[in-house]
């Protein structure tokens, strides 16, 4: 399966897999962090499609010091096929481009199902605890 950048018409297809696999939250709008994606020359959203079918994605920027991975989807259906390894790979691909020489990414606490995928493929705990909050409202951390 080939995984290329997201194009106009993948949009809801990808906001749907997000939705599906439980990635968005009330706080965060999937359609905007899509279109800042696309308006970011450090930032991507790929996309895996059967066929017209988008069936896994993950949002990939770099910030100059490392790559960063948001939304990794795999349908649900085909989880455990080795296509949540293939966008991995794919993301990981395009960062080594932007020039980044390492990647991290975010797992949220609730989330525990998902850190033997990311073990397996080679990620590991980097001992740190995010902290942010949102510029648009500073009582709000997003």
């Amino acid at each position: 399966m080939r995984v290329t950048e997201i194009g106009d018409d993948d949009v809801e297809g990808v906001v749907g897999l997000w939705r599906a696999c439980d990635l968005t939250r009330p706080w965060n709008d999937p359609y905007r962090d899509i279109a800042d994606a696309r308006a970011h020359p450090a930032a991507t959203v790929l996309v895996a499609r059967d066929g017209d079918v988008v069936v896994g994605s993950v949002l990939a920027g770099y910030e100059g010091h490392r790559g960063w991975l948001y939304y990794v989807a795999v349908d649900p259906d085909r989880r455990t096929t080795g296509l949540g390894r293939t966008v991995v790979e794919a993301a990981e691909t395009w960062l080594r481009r932007a020039g980044a020489r390492k990647v991290r990414l975010m797992v949220r606490s609730a989330n525990t199902a998902v850190l033997g995928f990311y073990e397996h493929l080679g990620y590991v705990d980097q001992e740190t605890r995010v902290l942010g909050r949102t510029l648009d409202d500073p009582r709000r951390a997003g």
